[in-house]
């Protein structure tokens, strides 16, 4: 019955840390995925209202982004990809006799790397598209699915309102929840069809592989630059909007990473527990079997044999009840994870709305962590006998006949 509740302590040990392990893995995919529709080392910058008096302006007045601002921005030494966006907003899309509302925008064709799009027909916008301020659209999943049906979408005209455009690719979203219900123009043929002239409404980026302390300085100089700009306080954060995906990414992972370490704390404080107890019952063992030991050794038992017997029965309970232990913490998590997967794929093809945002995905264990761990309980667990062994093995074969 004690080698029984012993083995169960070490099998309760790794199995809880599975499950935790399992868990913070789940935090951690999550989250992370909320990441995946744009580069990791993305800004956005966008107009508000100034908050604060500044050079005889009063405070309340808007600021309006322009295409000098993004030519500024875009000399800026740390600054890799750089798109102007423009809203269009909702407009009605026909071919033959297939309608639909969807969102238009015009962008730059680096936008295609900062939201990291997915070309699944044609291609994207081009540099050309832009010099010659083409009437080229690229569309998104949900809109070739609407309105085209079974028909190739590469080549053929859409009415954008009054307006037809050729479309020339199909993109789809690394993330699904960001839904492809758009289409995307050039920036130089929204400015003649749209009235755009040189306003925008954001600009999108990406840097270059710089640390977060470098994003944040990135951030400080192109609000200084708008300031400049468009005479507003440097120090008024209300003026512009600016969102630094990396400097969000990298403190959420350092919370997990905190969470993991946490969890690797509680599991092996867990695991210790269980090892103390198979130490304890070794040392039970021992003074049980004095008499025992005390006969293999008056029969000619070496010390040797007498401290591979003892070790043999704690490696074969931790390795016994680790195994159980860790096979059913790692079937518990796959099978949550595989229920997760049933419901969202269910979810889907009911709805067909993926836009869900997840903070728990993909609950399982690396198998190579779950055998590290292993190993780590039986090498624990062959300590944990090695004390009361070397107790045996020094027991006196006179003395242990006459124990009692």
């Amino acid at each position: 019955m004690r080698t029984v509740l012993t083995g169960f302590a070490v099998a309760w040990g790794i199995f809880m840390l599975m499950v935790l392990l399992g868990a913070g893995n789940g935090l951690s995919n999550g989250v992370g995925s909320n990441f995946e529709g744009n580069a990791i080392n993305a800004m956005w910058i966008w107009s508000r209202e100034t908050s604060k008096p500044f050079a005889g302006f009063q405070s309340g007045r808007s600021i309006q982004l322009t295409m000098d601002d993004f030519d500024d921005v875009s000399k800026m030494p740390q600054v890799d990809k750089i798109s102007a966006r423009y809203w269009i907003g909702d407009r009605t899309y026909a071919f033959n006799n297939e309608y639909g509302s969807y969102n238009t925008q015009a962008c730059h064709p680096d936008y295609m790397a900062i939201e990291n799009f997915q070309i699944s027909k044609g291609r994207f916008l081009n540099e050309i598209d832009m010099q010659y301020g083409r009437k080229v659209m690229v569309i998104g999943a949900n809109i070739e699915e609407a309105l085209f049906k079974n028909i190739d979408p590469i080549g053929q005209i859409i009415k954008v309102g009054n307006v037809p455009f050729k479309v020339i690719g199909v993109y789809s979203e690394k993330d699904p929840r960001e839904g492809t219900r758009q289409g995307l123009i050039p920036l130089t043929t929204a400015q003649k069809l749209f009235n755009a002239g040189n306003r925008i409404h954001n600009l999108a980026l990406t840097t270059l592989n710089i640390s977060k302390s470098e994003s944040q300085h990135v951030e400080e100089n192109i609000r200084k630059l708008l300031a400049k700009n468009h005479k507003f306080d440097p120090s008024d954060e209300r003026a512009i909007g600016l969102y630094n995906s990396l400097e969000n990414y990298v403190e959420t992972m350092n919370i997990f990473r905190t969470i993991k370490m946490f969890v690797w704390l509680i599991g092996i404080g867990t695991l210790i527990a269980g090892i103390v107890g198979v130490s304890n019952i070794m040392l039970i063992v021992v003074k049980e079997r004095t008499k025992e030991i005390g006969i293999r050794k008056a029969l000619g038992a070496t010390p040797g044999s007498i401290i591979g017997l003892v070790l043999l029965e704690a490696i074969l309970i931790t390795a016994l009840a680790g195994y159980v232990g860790m096979f059913l913490g790692i079937s518990l998590m796959e099978g949550i994870n595989f229920m997760m997967e049933q419901q969202a794929q269910a979810q889907v093809g009911a709805s067909g709305d993926q836009g869900e945002i997840r903070m728990f995905m993909n609950p399982t264990v690396d198998l190579r962590i779950a055998v590290s761990a292993m190993l780590l309980l039986v090498s624990a667990g062959a300590l944990a006998g090695y004390i009361p062994a070397k107790r045996a093995a020094a027991v006196k074969p006179i003395e242990a006949l006459r124990d009692e």
